[in-house]
């Protein structure tokens, strides 16, 4: 589209790291699957866009601009399952682990 309006060149540049992996806490994506970055580097989505570059923010630099130092892998500050994959509570239902302790808090009030 952009081209299409007499662009020479098209550089796009997007202000989150890459959604790979979905969120199951509130917010509605796909399955990793469906999720563009998941499938394809960021190469592969340059091509796919007909981009002439393409660049993401990283993961730490998310941090910075929240003012964070940087993401303490240890013990990250916030939730960032859906770009780097690592999720808070283990994921019971897609590793077939049975973890009674983790119970839905909705279940107990039934």
């Amino acid at each position: 589209m952009v081209r299409a309006a007499g662009a020479r060149e098209v550089h796009v540049r997007i202000s989150s790291p890459p959604t790979r992996s979905p969120c199951f806490y509130g917010i509605d994506t796909p399955e990793a699957s469906e999720l563009l970055a998941s499938n394809h580097d960021v190469e592969e989505i340059r091509k796919l866009i007909s981009a002439d570059s393409l660049a993401y923010i990283s993961i730490d630099g998310l941090y910075r601009a929240m003012g964070e130092h940087g993401r303490n892998n240890d013990a990250p500050q916030y939730c960032d399952a859906c770009f780097s994959g690592e999720y808070p509570i283990a994921l019971t239902d897609f590793t077939d682990v049975d973890n009674v302790s983790q119970m839905s808090l909705l279940a107990e009030l039934a």
